[in-house]
């Protein structure tokens, strides 16, 4: 698979404090890569470099097969919080992003139709932004950050400002716009990370603490476990007071942790047959998103 980007050591330093600190990383062309840390972790101060707004303490940023000419239209921008002109129309909005990010003027109010469309505010592309709901503003800054077709889309927080149904339709559109370009997005929705992303980057405190594909973050961090559930907390407990393995147990719900794979689930159901114990179900786990989050970022 082609790199797209390469980031070498980057670091922005406002007087003392360095915002980020000496990161590096890959992007390959096609994917979709989440940038995950608390606030305060240095991820739009990142995109912003990535996206030229921020220059750079220390560093080099290399946009492969690009001059610095091309940059303006091979990158496309969506900042956590937009900003628009409210007197003008979504069209004309989107239509003067696009020949400022370098569409012939010509080509430019069809791009922009286009872009509108596809992000569902066909309906409402002749209507001034002035008017719009918060997810319509995020969808119109989605519209301009994708109008002039990028090779490489930087998102801060793009479905932060969203409910869950608005939430799940931007993250299908950002799927189907993977196929055509490289996404690079700051979220602290795990769950939408866990759903979308080929590659982590956990950010704290500026520094790159976790780089890698979900597969091998997760296997990294795998914390395995069998999880029980008992059909009531009193079945439970009887479990557990049989039992003499290194387990957690909560009301009705037991998790015994899978040391060196001494703990096998034949020999769990096994146990949990012989005791004629009334079960519901029983599930081998490993560690969610959230739980990576916690101890790579939090605890680092």
């Amino acid at each position: 698979m082609t790199e797209l980007l390469n980031v070498r050591k980057l670091s922005k330093a406002y007087g003392e404090q360095r915002v980020v600190d000496s990161i590096t990383f890959d992007l390959t062309a096609h994917t979709s890569t989440a940038l995950i840390g608390p606030n305060g972790a240095g991820k739009t101060t990142t995109l912003s470099m990535l996206a030229g707004l921020v220059t750079p303490t220390d560093g080099t940023i290399s946009f492969l097969n690009q001059t610095k000419s091309d940059i303006r239209s091979a990158i496309g921008f969506l900042p956590q919080y937009p900003k628009f002109f409210p007197w003008l129309t979504a069209l004309e909005f989107t239509e003067m992003a696009a020949r400022l990010s370098g569409v012939d003027s010509r080509q430019a109010a069809k791009e922009a139709q286009k872009a509108l469309e596809f992000v569902g505010l066909g309906e409402a592309m002749k209507k001034r932004s002035g008017t719009f709901s918060g997810g319509m503003k995020q969808r119109l800054g989605l519209a301009q950050a994708i109008v002039h077709k990028p090779q490489l889309l930087l998102l801060d927080e793009p479905v932060s400002a969203l409910d869950p149904v608005g939430r799940r339709q931007v993250m299908n559109l950002l799927k189907e716009l993977q196929q055509e370009t490289t996404i690079l997005y700051s979220t602290h929705i795990l769950n939408d990370a866990e759903e979308m992303t080929d590659q982590l980057l956990f950010l704290r405190k500026g520094i790159l603490v976790e780089n890698g594909s979900l597969d091998d973050i997760r296997s990294k961090y795998a914390d395995p476990r069998i999880v029980i559930e008992f059909e009531t907390a009193q079945e439970a407990g009887r479990f557990v007071r049989m039992s003499s393995w290194d387990m957690k147990s909560k009301e009705k719900i037991v998790s015994i942790e899978v040391v060196e794979r001494k703990v096998m689930m034949p020999h769990v159901l096994a146990i949990l047959h012989k005791g004629d114990y009334a079960v519901r179900k029983v599930e081998m786990q490993t560690a969610n998103l959230e739980e990576i989050f916690m101890k790579a970022v939090m605890d680092a």
